[in-house]
């Protein structure tokens, strides 16, 4: 199969005849909106790798300086918007009757599309939560120089995303877990499919019988055991089948 019309044709046959769907997706998808990469340039910021600020250790031991890092990210995330890959992916939600997207994205771009049931394995970089009472709120990104405190009891938040030496949300995971596992078709889309535990998703949902459909514009891990692999970039291809879905 090398004709990319008819993989996109027989991908959204695949879809259109589901009953249940589950979406993965990682940095690629949103990517083409311009979303930077983790690193800053030459891989460092502020002369620290960002690895070693991402940690509940590095909080604990300077936690005004993560949360600089962390609102220098959002700055540069408050003027990204939605790509074409991100709206096909909500229209997909309300096409198919049973649609579950997973991301593990933090930027919170896939909400901004319109998509509603979203599972964010690695949370919400816009996501304040409280160090004290647990309290969640969501910044605007209007104030990025404060430090921001909780709206309840006025202790210090921490961005709500997960950090390296953090386990992913039980819940999430396995809402997301589950998901996968009764899908009839799994679409992975702008991720490397290598980071753990994510990665095992596709495995899982194909191991219980679904068919995976794997876009990306190059090859990874998943790419030999997928049913259909589409190269290219999801902002095209996403909305391509969108279209024959309609």
């Amino acid at each position: 199969m090398t004709d990319q019309s008819e993989r996109i044709r027989l991908a959204a046959e695949r879809l259109r005849s589901a009953g249940r769907v589950c979406c993965l997706t990682g940095a690629g998808v949103s990517a083409e909106s311009g979303v930077p990469t983790f690193r800053g340039v030459g891989g460092l910021w502020r002369g620290r790798r960002p690895e070693t600020l991402a940690t509940p250790e590095a909080f604990e031991d300077d936690p005004h300086e993560v949360w600089r890092f962390y609102l220098w990210r959002r700055g540069l995330l408050k003027d990204c918007k939605p790509n074409p890959g991100h709206h096909a992916l909500a229209a997909m939600e309300r096409i198919l009757p049973d649609f579950t997207l997973i991301t593990q994205n933090v930027d919170g771009l896939h909400t901004q599309a319109g998509s509603r049931n979203v599972l964010a394995l690695h949370g919400d970089i816009w996501i304040d939560r409280c160090t004290a009472c647990g309290h969640e709120s969501r910044a605007t990104g209007d104030d990025l120089e404060s430090i921001p405190r909780c709206k309840r009891c006025g202790a210090m938040a921490r961005p709500g995303v997960v950090w390296f030496g953090e386990m992913l949300p039980p819940d999430v995971f396995d809402a997301a877990r589950n998901a996968c596992r009764r899908c009839e078709v799994m679409l992975v889309a702008g991720t490397s499919s290598v980071v753990q535990p994510a990665a095992s998703l596709a495995e899982w949902a194909r191991a219980a019988g679904a068919a995976v459909i794997e876009i990306n514009p190059e090859a990874t891990p998943l790419t030999e055991s997928a049913d259909i692999t589409i190269p290219g970039p999801s902002g095209t291809l996403l909305p391509a089948i969108v279209e024959l879905l309609t």
